[in-house]
């Protein structure tokens, strides 16, 4: 502690370990204090430094510090293990940024070794908070397409994969541990407590051999609902982020910005179609609804506010909360990540639950 307030650092200061500076820095001054980065990289340590954030020499000097409270991870996927338990072993609270790590075998080494040292570990599952994911929860924990029975989720870019780690398999790269593993968890938050029955999943390598660059998976729920995640990197021409059927209506998200809307059937008595041109022929299936049988809404906003997430961590380490992104979730996440990659390499649906 430091005056009263969490020693805060972070091994790894890239993209997001400079975000989650920039965020104790900005948000959280009155319950931590950043005391410093460590990253291998003397580049990263020169940009620290010239933030005013002080670079230690070695993970080492970091987690030697007595000072320090909590250490957040930000590297590559593949050393997430053994930095999280050497920072556990050496009686600091981690966070690890995902996926947590590349097995489930390896989370309970990390889980094991936060319970040795009677330390706090989690993992950073920040889409939570996504605006986008918030409100198709809210439509459906308000019923308001009635029950829903087809959930598509995508994102989708056209650069490929970054050409940093992300494109080496060895460093736990690829779009199933990068966008994918946010999505999954958006998945599993959002139909629990149903079991997930079954996962048929597809990679693609069109940008390269090394590592998946993107994937669609259809995972079936015991409810009956079926939810379709897709991340892909070679489309020109992207689909809706979110679009969710349910029996009295639909809903599409466009994208980040949150264009979209919801259509509900409003008379369900006027069942007439009047056919219409299709192609070579006529179609009255799949005529379009008439305007007096359907009314259009906006779609509900819902404020999220990321902040909660380390909040949350404090509360914690005060003893007034429990975390929140919990181990029995983390160790689902991992199981679906594994049936993900199996059904791929075997061409086949995989039972889960």
């Amino acid at each position: 502690m430091v005056d009263g307030k969490f020693g805060f650092a972070v091994i790894g200061y890239g993209g997001m370990g400079g975000w989650h500076i920039n965020q104790m820095l900005e948000k959280f001054g009155g319950r931590a204090q950043v005391l410093g980065i460590y990253d291998i990289s003397p580049e990263a340590a020169e940009r620290a430094e010239k933030k005013g954030v002080h670079a230690y020499s070695s993970r080492e000097e970091l987690l030697a510090d007595e000072r320090i409270d909590l250490v957040t991870i930000a590297t590559p996927n593949d050393v997430h293990k053994e930095i999280a338990v050497d920072a556990l072993n050496a009686g600091k609270n981690v966070i690890s940024e995902k996926p947590v790590t590349l097995s489930v075998p390896d989370y309970e080494e990390m889980v094991a070794a936060a319970k040795k040292n009677g330390k706090l570990f989690t993992t950073h599952q920040n889409r939570r908070w996504d605006e986008d994911y918030l409100i198709v929860r809210k439509l459906i924990e308000e019923n308001t397409l009635g029950k829903v029975f087809r959930i598509e989720h995508r994102v989708q870019g056209s650069r490929g994969v970054p050409g940093d780690w992300r494109n080496q398999k060895e460093h736990g790269g690829g779009m199933v541990l990068d966008w994918g593993i946010h999505l999954l968890d958006q998945v599993l938050q959002m139909t629990y407590p149903h079991k997930l029955v079954s996962v048929y999943n597809e990679l693609t390598y069109v940008t390269n051999e090394n590592c998946d660059d993107g994937f669609r998976a259809t995972l079936i729920f015991d409810n009956g609902q079926s939810f379709y995640v897709e991340v892909t990197t070679s489309n020109f021409i992207e689909l809706p982020l979110w679009y969710v059927l349910g029996e009295n209506g639909s809903a599409v998200i466009n994208n980040w910005q949150y264009d979209g809307e919801i259509v509900k059937v409003s008379d369900w008595e006027k069942r007439d179609a009047v056919p219409i041109q299709a192609g070579a022929g006529i179609t009255k299936t799949m005529a379009p609804r008439t305007d007096e049988t359907i009314k259009r809404y906006p779609l509900p906003r819902v404020k999220a506010d990321w902040s909660e997430y380390y909040t949350n961590i404090f509360d914690t380490l005060e003893g007034k909360a429990t975390q929140i992104v919990t181990h029995d979730q983390q160790r689902r996440l991992l199981k679906l990540v594994d049936a993900i990659f199996l059904s791929a390499k075997e061409n086949r649906v995989v039972e889960f639950e």
